[in-house]
């Protein structure tokens, strides 16, 4: 059985947009060497119910398993690229969400 693939969410609020466009530039090659796929980034999320997630952009990307989630955050290129994202934001999260299994 293949294993379920997965989402990861990020909530970050950038503070020196130029900085975080080098890590933007980066960050998709990266990416796709793994698997990955870019969902969507929003700015203005709005939280209907419950208590919000603090304020700044969500941003949502998916790789095939947790697996490959795991060794594109472990990727030596990855983590220097990232510190671009350390330097030009504040994260207030990266939470990876597992799809449901397959049902038999």
């Amino acid at each position: 059985m293949a294993e379920a693939g997965v989402t990861l969410i990020a909530n970050l609020s950038v503070h020196d947009a130029d900085g975080y466009k080098n890590y933007e530039k980066g960050f998709f090659p990266i990416l796709k060497r793994h698997g990955g796929s870019f969902t969507t980034f929003d700015d203005k999320t709005e939280t209907l119910e419950g208590e919000a997630p603090p304020p700044g952009r969500i941003v949502l990307f998916r790789f095939p398993s947790e697996k490959a989630a795991k060794e594109w955050f472990a990727d030596p290129e990855y983590q220097t690229l990232s510190e671009h994202r350390r330097a030009a934001t504040t994260l207030h999260f990266l939470t990876l969400v597992h799809d449901l299994p397959p049902r038999g």
